[in-house]
């Protein structure tokens, strides 16, 4: 008979704690040579679109669930279902930097980067100042309700509009509100590298951090260089992928990020004639 040892302790302290895990989240981190993505940038600065590194990420996470349409699906039961688009849910701060919200922009990967800035910064905007009419009625629900009946409320409504891809109108919540995937970021805080939990009411396979670029040196072709690097971290539910579907995600998301003006030829244009005009 295999011998017995009781717990004592900080383990027997721990074991009543926790449980046994139960979580499929998987957490991972990567650092990006934004030499090109701050070029970029700037040339959209030029233009007067005002572009970020929060933006670029959700077009390169749009673009990876379309070549990847594998994580692009909504999971019901033992049946994943096919997304009809990518759409990339933006959380911000709002009231002041107060409280937490978020925008969920459709079809980012028929849209160039400006657009998906343009868009964001508008109805942004509008939350920030209270005239968003779904948000307001939501929060006021929200707000109102008694502690437990908000947590039974939380699951019906995710469930209904998450699951069933159905909006609740009486509480201003559109269908899958939380989209194909969530993107925020910690870069306008100054914090270089963070994670952030996915919470199970999001109903999306990843949610992606971006934080501060910093200069820092590298190693490139043998020599030492100080580069801007984008720090960027994920929270992964592995429900949905495992490192086969990680790994070929990875190429278009980094391919996108390394070189963005590859993938936004009409944007790119505009910045190379722009930069034409100015006399030398």
């Amino acid at each position: 008979m295999a011998e017995r040892v009781k717990l004592r302790g900080w383990r027997r302290i721990a074991s009543a704690m926790w449980r046994a895990p139960n979580d499929p989240q998987i957490f991972g981190a990567l650092e990006i040579d934004a030499t090109a993505a701050q070029r970029f940038m700037d040339g959209c600065r030029a233009l007067g679109h005002k572009v970020t590194p929060t933006h670029l990420v959700g077009r390169a996470v749009a673009l990876t669930l379309r070549e990847v349409p594998e994580l692009n699906v909504r999971l019901r039961g033992a049946w994943a279902e096919q997304r009809e688009s990518a759409d990339i849910f933006f959380i911000a701060a709002v009231d002041g930097g107060k409280d937490l919200s978020g925008v969920k922009i459709d079809r980012v990967e028929h849209k160039s980067v400006v657009e998906v800035a343009s868009e964001l910064t508008e109805r942004a905007g509008r939350a920030k100042a209270g005239k968003d009419p779904d948000l307001a009625k939501s929060k006021k629900a929200m707000n109102a309700l008694p502690m437990p009946i908000l947590r039974a409320a939380l699951r019906v409504t995710s469930w209904v509009s998450g699951d069933l891809d159905r909006g609740v109108r009486a509480l201003g919540l559109s269908r899958s509100p939380f989209g194909s995937a969530a993107v925020t970021s910690v870069g306008m805080f100054g914090l270089p590298m963070g994670f952030a939990p996915l919470s199970w009411m999001y109903r999306v396979p990843m949610l992606v951090l971006v934080g501060a670029i910093t200069d820092k040196p590298v190693a490139i072709e043998g020599r030492v260089e100080v580069r801007p690097i984008l720090p960027i971290t994920a929270t992964i539910d592995h429900r949905f992928v495992d490192g086969f579907h990680i790994g070929r995600a990875m190429k278009t998301f980094r391919a996108y990020l390394e070189s963005p003006s590859t993938f936004e030829a009409e944007v790119a244009q505009r910045i190379a004639s722009r930069a034409a005009e100015r006399p030398s």
